[in-house]
């Protein structure tokens, strides 16, 4: 079994996270707290490590991705891991309520919402419907990361990752205090689909080195 943390601290919650997702990688999952006992013991209350919030992709199962259990993420997830107000009141409750000392932000290669922003401002056409709302909520991202000389698909989802994780902050108060008296740690991880490891590209209020691109 996985070591049980009973009161992580930031870095304790995204070291715990990062071992499942190097087991995942390696094909040597645990699957912990996935049995009846773990269902039984969380059905009182919950008391996750981490508040997930990712990308929708259907290959992007956090609780398969980090080899996790019942009541360990408290996950989050819309197309392109865009953030509305619904989603920063379910960020907020899971990090202020429930004291998760950690929120991630997880993107991936191949999204299609980056995709379509990407296309979006190069022919002019966006989809119909709300996922309209959906390409212009990434498309800031998309400009910032050209501004900057970021072109790569791999770039331009890294620039798209770390300014989701600023917007967390920029919107929410609750968020930024917490970060600030050192409870809360913030960051962006990008997850490769092809050998399903999960890259830090972005950390606030967790003293982790970031990869810097080649």
């Amino acid at each position: 079994m996985t070591k049980k943390i009973q009161t992580p601290t930031p870095r304790d919650a995204f070291e715990l996270l990062m071992a499942g997702n190097q087991r995942f990688v390696a094909g040597t999952p645990e699957h912990p707290n996935q049995d009846a006992v773990r269902r039984t013991e969380t059905a009182p209350s919950q008391n996750p490590f981490a508040v997930l919030f990712g990308c929708s992709d259907s290959r992007l199962a956090a609780e398969i991705i980090f080899d996790r259990g019942l009541g360990d993420l408290f996950v989050v997830r819309t197309a392109g891991h865009v953030a509305g107000t619904e989603v920063l009141g379910s960020i907020e409750f899971g990090a202020a309520v429930l004291n998760a000392p950690l929120v991630v932000v997880l993107g991936h290669d191949s999204c299609g919402a980056v995709a379509a922003a990407c296309s979006a401002l190069e022919n002019g056409q966006t989809p119909g419907g709300f996922v309209r709302d959906v390409v212009e909520r990434v498309t800031p991202s998309v400009l910032a990361a050209r501004a900057a000389g970021r072109e790569s698909a791999e770039e331009i989802l890294a620039e798209h990752i770390e300014h989701t994780v600023d917007l967390l902050l920029e919107r929410s108060r609750v968020l930024a205090e917490r970060v600030a008296d050192g409870r809360l740690g913030v960051v962006g991880l990008s997850y490769r689909l092809a050998d399903g490891s999960a890259q830090l590209v972005a950390a606030r209020g967790l003293d982790v080195p970031v990869p810097t691109a080649s």
